[in-house]
């Protein structure tokens, strides 16, 4: 758990999240869309913060891109929750978890350089934030993709643009 980015303190220890477009306006004790961003006493804090729910090495034709480092591999990772909830989405069971289990967390406590050093274990050129949506894990998105460049590997957003 760490404390969340992107949000505003409201009154009476509200807070309005702006990390995406559903700008939730949470009340303390409460959860945004996402079911993994918790208003905690007028502090909004990211509960998937290194709790990765998947992980696994994909060739990199396997993300949605046309020509990037095509014959790579790119470490995925994913932790639990998504702002959206499509009724035929292929990770339902991850991205919907909290919504249906008590709004438990789960996953593997991983730090940005466990995952760095992951992916260059397994020689991928790249690390997808994916399966999920990543937004929602934007903070430790954001610190594994500084490490991993700083080591040369490259850094991939599978979104749902929203």
């Amino acid at each position: 758990m760490k404390e969340a980015k992107f949000y505003e303190k409201l009154a009476n220890e509200k807070i309005q999240c702006h990390l995406c477009a559903h700008e939730c306006v949470i009340n303390p004790g409460k959860r945004g869309i996402c079911m993994v961003r918790e208003n905690q006493a007028g502090v909004l804090y990211s509960l998937v913060y290194g709790k990765i729910i998947s992980q696994s090495v994909d060739p990199i034709e396997k993300k949605p891109l046309f020509h990037f480092l095509p014959g790579t591999l790119s470490f995925s990772i994913a932790t639990v929750g998504c702002n959206f909830q499509c009724l035929h989405c292929q990770n339902y069971d991850i991205s919907q978890y909290p919504r249906f289990h008590e709004k438990k967390i789960i996953g593997d406590d991983l730090t940005p350089t466990e995952i760095v050093a992951r992916a260059r274990s397994s020689h991928s050129a790249s690390i997808a934030y994916t399966y999920t949506e990543p937004t929602i894990f934007s903070e430790f998105a954001y610190d594994t993709a500084v490490l991993a460049r700083e080591k040369g590997i490259r850094n991939v957003y599978v979104s749902n643009g929203f």
